[in-house]
């Protein structure tokens, strides 16, 4: 069984290194093939150009959030027998997978994790599946803890836990000032480790991401209501958070 694995970068690579190590056979296409080449020599895999008019079982679309739509377009006719994607939204990818790929095995995965933090959670939507789309299941299984959802409660949960949380918290890392940790608490250091971890990451992923989902806006209405509170008001605020979290 062979992938085509579109997109060499830093999920690109864990998807085929994990994939690879079950036996599955790895091509790499990128935008850069000296990317795409460092890619294949990491997990024993090949190269092969973008315009490739070479078939596979499978073809992964590791693309920005932006780009999938498009490339399952362009890459489906490289597939034989099935499309996956880990691109980090689902609504997109599955419905351009049911047109441009609508007799072939379809799945839709999204870890969510960074690659250097793997293992972890994946999301997953079986849209159709089969043989091939088995094999990387079971693959993943191996050391993460993939789970079932629909594209629609995917996108919605990835409102708060992607976009409203990124947001919040690159508020804080802006607004903070530069403190000695010998002055954090149980709140604000915990708060500055996670701001630290999301901003070693790359801003041009981030920025996918928060084009991709509704949720800053509330974000910065919520701040704004902060900002304009009395005491009494905030009181209300934080009593307001306090129940809405009771009753997640």
């Amino acid at each position: 069984m062979n992938l085509l694995v579109v997109g060499a970068g830093a999920m690109g690579r864990w998807f085929a290194d994990v994939v690879g190590s079950a036996g599955i056979e790895i091509a790499f296409a990128d935008t850069d093939p000296d990317v795409a080449a460092a890619a294949a020599d990491a997990v024993g895999g090949r190269t092969v150009a973008l315009d490739t008019t070479e078939r596979f079982d499978g073809v992964c679309l590791a693309v920005p959030i932006s780009a999938v739509e498009s490339a399952v377009a362009t890459f489906a006719p490289r597939a034989d027998r099935a499309m996956l994607d880990v691109t980090g939204t689902m609504t997109t990818p599955v419905e351009a997978m049911r047109t441009h790929a609508p007799d072939h095995e379809r799945l839709s995965l999204h870890p969510l994790f960074a690659p250097v933090n793997a293992p972890g959670r994946i999301a997953v939507v079986g849209d159709a599946t089969g043989p091939v789309t088995d094999a990387v299941r079971e693959a993943l299984e191996r050391e993460n803890d993939p789970f079932e959802t629909t594209p629609d409660e995917h996108d919605h949960a990835m409102t708060t836990v992607q976009a409203r949380t990124h947001a919040a918290l690159l508020a804080y890392a802006l607004a903070a000032d530069d403190v000695p940790d010998r002055f954090h608490t149980p709140v604000s250091g915990p708060l500055s480790e996670l701001a630290d971890q999301m901003l070693s990451g790359s801003p041009g992923v981030y920025a996918e991401i928060q084009a991709a989902f509704d949720g800053t806006e509330e974000i910065a209405a919520a701040a704004e209501r902060i900002a304009a509170a009395d005491p009494e008001e905030f009181e209300g605020l934080y009593r307001e958070a306090r129940d809405s979290v009771g009753e997640r």
